[in-house]
């Protein structure tokens, strides 16, 4: 399975003492493409203790942030919600209930 752990940051000036910095991630189609063949298969498999919810990239999860979104103080459907709301959806791992 492909990872995505390396995000991109340049820098540009704009006037003397403003910046902005742009944050990227190559996000390849075997990555999308695999998560694809996972949420498509776990809708034919019963689900352990734990369940793969989905992959979502370090990109993203960085801006949740800056919006003021930390993942780790909301519930898996409150995640799941926001992507959908954000049309994120290529990062799922399930199309099961959560």
């Amino acid at each position: 399975m492909t990872t995505l752990n390396t995000v991109d940051t340049s820098y540009t000036a704009e006037g003397d003492d403003k910046w902005t910095a742009k944050h990227t991630q190559n996000i390849s189609q075997a990555f999308l493409d695999d998560l694809k063949d996972v949420r498509n298969a776990s809708t034919s498999k019963r689900e352990g203790e734990f369940m793969r919810v989905a992959s979502i990239p370090v990109s993203v999860v960085e801006q949740w942030k800056r919006e003021g979104f930390c993942i780790h103080e909301h519930t898996g459907a409150e995640i799941v919600q926001r992507m959908h709301n954000q049309d994120l959806t290529a990062f799922l791992a399930t199309d099961k209930r959560v």
